[in-house]
C-alpha cells in the first residue's frame, strides 16, 4: 500500500514538472526578440601578417565592417588608396592599416623609407653566436663589441664596446655565393640604424677586427663607459704599457738627527749642619 502511494506521488511530480517545463518552454519561444542594430563602415585590414617595408599589393588587403562609433581614426575604406605604399612598420592579420604606418607615396617601398632623417642603416653579417641565438630581432636594441689589436701584436689585442644602444632595424639571411666552389650559401645579416658617425665607427669594427651583438632591455638607455679588456688583464698578469713613463714619488731627504740635550753640571756634594735652631749646607770639597 505505502508502495503504490510512493508510485503515485513521483507519478504526480513527474507530470507537474513535465508540463511546467513546458510551459516556460513555449512561453519563451514567443517571446519577442528586439534586434538591435549597429552602424558600420569598412575598414581596411592586412590580408595577413605583413612585415615591415613591404609593398602592399591587393591581396594583401581586406575590408572588415567596423562599428563606426569605434572607427579608428585615418582608416582607410578602398584598399585601392593604399596598394603599392610600402610599411614602415610591421602589421599582423586583421590589424586596420592606418596612415602613421604607411610610407609617403614618392617614398616607395623597402627599407629607405623606414630610415629617419639623420641616421644610416648598415648591414653586418652575423652568425649564431653574434646575433645572440637568433633573439637579435627587428626593433630590439644592441651594443656592439670589437675585438681588434691596435699594433700587430697579439698581447695588444683588446675588446671594447664601441656603439651602445643601437636599434635593429632588420635581421635575416640571403643568399650569398661562395668563392671556392661558386654555390649559393646562406648569410645571417643584421640592419642596424646608426649615425654617420657611428656608421664609420661600425665599418671599421666590422672590417679591422671581429664584433660580437650584445642584446639589452629596451627600458635600460644607459650607456656606460667602459675603458676595454685585454688578454693580460682578463688574465689577471696586467703590465704596465712599454714606453710608459712610470711616475715616482719625489725621495724626501732623511729627516735631522735630534740634538742630544746638554748633561746637566754636576753639583757638589753638600752636608747639612743643625746649629741650635739654625740649619744650613756646606759644600764639601
Amino acid at each position: 500500500m505505502n508502495r503504490m502511494r510512493i508510485i503515485t506521488v513521483m507519478l504526480i511530480a513527474i507530470v507537474a514538472g513535465g508540463g511546467l517545463a513546458y510551459g516556460t518552454y513555449d512561453y519563451l519561444q514567443n517571446v519577442p526578440v528586439k534586434t538591435v542594430t549597429v552602424p558600420t563602415k569598412h575598414v581596411v585590414v592586412a590580408n595577413a601578417d605583413l612585415s615591415l617595408g613591404r609593398q602592399l599589393r591587393r591581396e594583401d588587403l581586406t575590408t572588415l565592417d567596423w562599428p563606426a562609433g569605434g572607427l579608428p581614426e585615418g582608416a582607410f575604406e578602398d584598399p585601392a588608396a593604399i596598394v603599392d605604399r610600402g610599411l614602415i612598420v610591421s602589421v599582423v592579420k586583421h590589424e586596420p592599416i592606418l596612415p602613421a604606418k604607411l610610407a609617403s607615396k614618392e617614398a616607395g617601398a623597402g627599407l629607405p623609407p623606414i630610415i629617419p632623417p639623420g641616421k644610416r642603416a648598415v648591414s653586418v653579417r652575423v652568425n649564431e653566436v653574434i646575433g645572440v641565438a637568433g633573439y637579435v630581432l627587428p626593433g630590439t636594441h644592441v651594443d656592439v663589441l670589437t675585438t681588434a689589436s691596435p699594433t700587430s701584436r697579439a698581447e695588444d689585442t683588446t675588446t671594447k664596446v664601441v656603439l651602445s644602444n643601437v636599434e635593429v632595424l632588420t635581421a635575416g639571411t640571403r643568399l650569398e655565393q661562395d668563392n671556392n666552389d661558386g654555390k649559393p650559401v646562406q648569410v645571417t645579416v643584421v640592419t642596424l640604424l646608426v649615425t654617420p658617425d657611428e656608421s664609420e665607427r661600425l665599418t671599421l669594427a666590422s672590417t679591422e677586427g671581429k664584433i660580437q651583438l650584445a642584446l639589452r632591455n629596451p627600458l635600460d638607455t644607459a650607456s656606460p663607459e667602459t675603458g676595454g679588456v685585454r688578454t693580460s688583464m682578463l688574465l689577471g698578469m696586467t703590465a704596465p704599457k712599454q714606453g710608459a713613463v712610470v711616475r715616482r714619488a719625489p725621495a724626501q731627504a732623511a729627516p735631522a738627527p735630534k740634538a742630544m740635550p746638554a748633561a746637566a753640571p754636576t753639583q757638589p756634594p753638600t752636608i747639612e749642619i743643625i746649629r741650635g735652631d739654625k740649619r744650613s749646607q756646606v759644600a764639601v770639597g
